[in-house]
């Protein structure tokens, strides 16, 4: 069976990915399957770029079509942070999940609410040819002050999505599927593979 590699050791993502991808008949591999270790800078000023040069290491390293992706969280209060740094948005070394949230809660107080704010997702396909395809995906919502939920990572526990009242950490894994960003971006990338899994 054909492979294609989820270039990710974040568990939580790959979970997600993993069950995305369930519609391309494609044996799913992940770095460590494969005795890969990489640490990939992401210095990209953007979501492509930072997916790309995961997209591309692991392809190189692995001679597999690779799937990567770069997703943020974009506040409309603070200009559209924390966004390609939202990984890294914490000053703290060693930042957990929490010191993250804690630090933008923190950066919003004194902002008037509604916080608007959206999930952004761009994936990138990498082949052994080094060819690049890219698809996005984005989810509306808000930031809450107050944590609801205890699935998913991240920001998801203060993201509220408004049209159906839950945070991102409150949703089934079968809702998050339909309405995350990560989900929409992977939905746009399905033809993408399955033209390249079918030539």
């Amino acid at each position: 069976m054909q492979q294609l590699l989820i270039a990710t050791h974040n568990r939580g993502k790959l979970l997600e990915l993993q069950a995305l991808l369930i519609e391309v008949k494609v044996g799913l591999v992940t770095p460590g399957e494969l005795g890969i270790s990489l640490n990939v800078a992401e210095e990209g000023d953007s979501y492509e770029q930072n997916a790309a040069l995961k997209a591309l290491a692991f392809s190189r390293a692995s001679g597999l079509v690779t799937l990567a992706d770069d997703s943020g969280l974009e506040v409309d209060a603070l200009a559209g942070s924390p966004g390609v740094h939202s990984a890294r948005f914490s000053p703290l070394p060693h930042a957990t999940d929490a010191d993250r949230r804690a630090r933008l809660l923190a950066l919003l107080n004194g902002h008037p609410q509604p916080w608007i704010a959206h999930f952004q997702c761009t994936v990138a396909i990498a082949t052994p040819q080094n060819k690049l395809y890219y698809a996005q995906g984005a989810c509306p919502g808000e930031i809450i002050p107050q944590e609801r939920g205890s699935n998913g990572f991240g920001y998801d526990p203060i993201f509220l999505i408004t049209e159906i009242g839950k945070t991102m950490a409150e949703l089934t894994t079968d809702e998050k599927n339909q309405l995350s960003h990560r989900a929409r971006a992977i939905k746009a990338a399905l033809p993408v593979l399955q033209a390249l899994f079918s030539a």
